[in-house]
């Protein structure tokens, strides 16, 4: 019933967030589905809720007491408490709470600085991938403000792997 009236208040909106501190790692999972999510180490709870207001994005927490804050339970601030530990329940608990997929835009966002990633040619990146690499892959994408390059080998087909089913839970 929660979920429900959660996903109501959600419907229609882009669905963008912001992690606190204890989510990390569901932030880079959800970058990886290509989510926009903001994850800042060290802010506290009114920063956090600050921008959660100003960039109208959902706050990921496993702190009940946010959503205890009257910005909150009025719901000017959207928040889903996360209640697993494990990071592929947390996952599905966001996309099945949300209503989101089943189609990702996957790999699409830097995993560390959440920026749109660019295409590169093998040319561009020719010398900034090891040996092996530049002799087994042909497509390249890179991060314009990390500038960390990123290519679809083992780790992208593990990533692969443990991102499929999400949308059916």
């Amino acid at each position: 019933m929660k979920e429900a009236i959660i996903r109501d208040m959600i419907e229609s909106v882009k669905s963008i967030f912001i992690a606190d501190a204890n989510v990390g790692k569901l932030a880079k999972r959800l970058r990886m589905l290509g989510f926009d999510t903001l994850f800042v180490s060290g802010i506290d709870d009114n920063e956090l809720i600050r921008i959660a207001l100003n960039e109208g994005r959902i706050i990921l927490t496993k702190d009940r007491g946010i959503l205890h804050r009257r910005i909150v339970s009025i719901g000017k601030v959207r928040a889903l408490l996360i209640e697993s530990d494990k990071i592929r329940e947390q996952i599905s608990q966001v996309v099945r709470t949300l209503g989101l997929g089943p189609d990702f835009d996957t790999f699409s966002l830097c995993m560390e600085c959440n920026e749109p990633l660019e295409h590169r040619e093998k040319e561009e990146v020719h010398e900034l991938v090891p040996p092996y690499v530049r002799k087994t892959q042909d497509q390249y994408m890179q991060c314009p403000r990390c500038e960390r390059i990123y290519w679809r080998g083992t780790h992208w087909e593990k990533m692969s792997k443990e991102l499929e089913g999400l949308s059916t839970g």
